[in-house]
């Protein structure tokens, strides 16, 4: 098992970033599986109608030779299996408030080693994006997402969340925002909403509150986003619901505008 204060890999396609040892119930037993299986967890999940329980329980994703900072150890019962061991780990690919060296929570030590498994590189932690990519690539990435499930915590290309679908689309391109809407509100250049343009992004927020949704501008009053659980991925315009808690836009920082029309 990898050490305290060790930098780790992912070893598995893809495992999840827990909000404590304690929170995977039985229904994610897949998920916390030492070979994990992503789409078997999401059919038990919607078999048992429990997507919408992961609240407060799953807090993002890790993929294969994504690099965590282990910082705790501990233990946790993993539902229907005997006690294994857990990692208190943080994951600087996925920048956070909660922690400045990257987003933090737990996540199954079998799921982590010290070696670099063979694996396709990701996204490095400068935020600069690929050579030529800009705002239109940042939309046809995260169109490709188009019909994907909502899933709380969801960054992988079977299941997001709002966040999710930002933070995985412009990864893919090399560029590295934070993981929650908030954070990316934080890390944009505010702008007003009528002025945004396709490849910024929308926020919205109830009064006196923070951040809790955000999509991708496509074309005026459009947008991209993952809307709650039940829902998939969709392109439409601002409904009436959605305009009331518009708080602006936010243009993405290191992301060039396009040089024409990305709608």
């Amino acid at each position: 098992m990898s050490s305290v204060n060790s930098r780790g890999y992912i070893t598995v396609p893809l495992t999840a970033l827990w909000a404590s040892p304690t929170a995977p119930r039985d229904v994610d037993a897949w998920a916390v599986a030492p070979e994990p299986d992503v789409l078997a967890w999401l059919a038990d999940l919607d078999a048992a109608a429990a997507r919408l329980g992961l609240h407060g329980r799953v807090l993002t994703q890790l993929e294969c030779c994504e690099p965590v900072l282990i910082t705790g150890d501990g233990s946790g019962r993993v539902a229907g299996s005997p006690d294994q061991g857990w990692l208190q780990i943080v994951a600087p690919l996925q920048p956070s408030t909660l922690d400045a060296r990257g987003y933090p929570g737990w996540v199954l030590a079998a799921h982590v080693r010290e070696q670099v498994p063979d694996c396709a590189p990701l996204a490095t932690v400068n935020g600069r994006p690929e050579v030529g990519a800009d705002a239109r690539d940042f939309i046809a990435v995260a169109r490709t997402h188009l019909g994907v499930a909502y899933l709380w915590g969801g960054l992988c290309d079977v299941g997001l969340d709002c966040s999710g679908l930002v933070h995985l689309s412009l990864r893919r391109l090399g560029v590295v925002v934070p993981r929650d809407a908030d954070d990316q509100y934080d890390a944009c250049e505010h702008i007003p909403a009528v002025m945004a343009q396709p490849g910024d992004l929308f926020f919205f927020a109830h009064e006196g509150m923070r951040p809790h949704h955000v999509g991708i501008v496509t074309g005026p009053s459009r947008m991209l986003h993952a809307p709650q659980t039940g829902s998939v991925v969709i392109e439409e315009l601002l409904t009436p619901a959605r305009r009331k808690t518009l708080i602006g836009a936010g243009r993405v920082p290191f992301l060039p505008a396009p040089t024409a029309s990305a709608g």
